[in-house]
């Protein structure tokens, strides 16, 4: 298994390098974590600095400076350390791949991920088509819902037969339904793409201008795995300053550890993210599914609880 991770290693760094995308590596120990609710980080402390650090959950934030920064097309290939997350698809320490394309749409960010995952994937998607759902569409087929339509009522009954209790607000129950029934049902014969995710669930992302209720985001699934989460950046300080703030009154509300907001990170926005779209790709999961292993551990050489 060494020599297969190695191996895909070094061709997802060909890839990057004959399409002139610059390898980058930005700070592991970082000052501000995420606000994300369903993010949770690792909080770090050296015993000669009484000020809190975290292990970063991505390198999104470092990498967008740098994009602000004038770096052009980047990418990184690194460890990253996420808390509360354990199972056969999910390790504390990972390995992602992300990059950031300038001037990309979200359409053609989705080809360039299709043409990566496939090469890595490699007999295993010889014979798989690719399709592209949206949100609403992906719901509609696996659980004749519309998410954009449908009662907190009607989600709560869904939601109940994968055994979860009622009290649940919206986004709760749009995550489960997509994490418990709907995703696993993707990507069986395709590689699918599902986008237009509902504007609450942007993150950094960019709101559809088409359609205000969505946003500009798409996961990949394949085998009813979850590889890959893109965005068109959002670039705006203003919006993304709010979102941060919206993020830490749901953390309270949930009894979750609210955060200092990156001010570095609106800094860079402020002084100017190019138009770019960018993507980060669960290599380990990718790697499972090459080396047709069932769980993460199969694939790491020291999973957390060997670390």
């Amino acid at each position: 298994m060494l020599e297969h991770r190695a191996a895909l290693l070094a061709s997802a760094r060909n890839f990057f390098t004959d399409r002139g995308v610059l390898e980058v590596d930005t700070p592991m120990v970082v000052n501000a974590p995420v606000t994300d609710i369903h993010i949770h980080s690792a909080q770090v402390k050296f015993a000669d600095d009484p000020h809190p650090f975290f292990l970063h959950t991505s390198p999104e934030y470092a990498m967008k400076r740098l994009l602000a920064a004038g770096s052009g097309d980047i990418y990184q290939i690194c460890h990253v350390v996420r808390g509360l997350e354990r199972g056969h698809q999910h390790n504390a320490e990972f390995t992602l791949i992300e990059w950031y394309r300038i001037g990309f749409t979200l359409d053609q960010l989705m080809s360039e991920v299709d043409t990566l995952v496939r090469h890595l994937l490699g007999d295993v998607a010889f014979t798989m088509s690719s399709e592209r759902l949206t949100y609403r569409e992906a719901f509609l087929r696996e659980l004749h819902l519309d998410p954009f339509t449908a009662t907190l009522a009607q989600l709560s009954d869904a939601a109940r037969t994968v055994g979860f209790a009622d009290g649940a607000q919206r986004d709760e129950l749009l995550e489960l339904l997509m994490g418990a029934l709907v995703g696993p049902r993707l990507g069986r014969s395709a590689l699918t793409f599902v986008h237009g995710y509902p504007a609450s669930q942007a993150a950094l992302a960019r709101l559809s201008p088409e359609d205000p209720r969505s946003a500009l985001r798409f996961e990949l699934y394949c085998k009813g795995v979850e590889l890959a989460n893109g965005f068109h950046e959002l670039a705006s300080a203003t919006e993304q300053r709010a979102r941060f703030e919206r993020d830490n009154e749901e953390r309270q509300q949930r009894g979750l550890p609210s955060y200092e907001i990156d001010d570095r990170l609106l800094a860079a926005l402020e002084a100017g993210l190019p138009e770019c779209a960018g993507v980060a790709l669960g290599f380990d999961r990718t790697l499972m599914l090459a080396a047709g292993a069932d769980h993460i551990d199969d694939v790491l050489a020291f999973p957390t609880d060997r670390a």
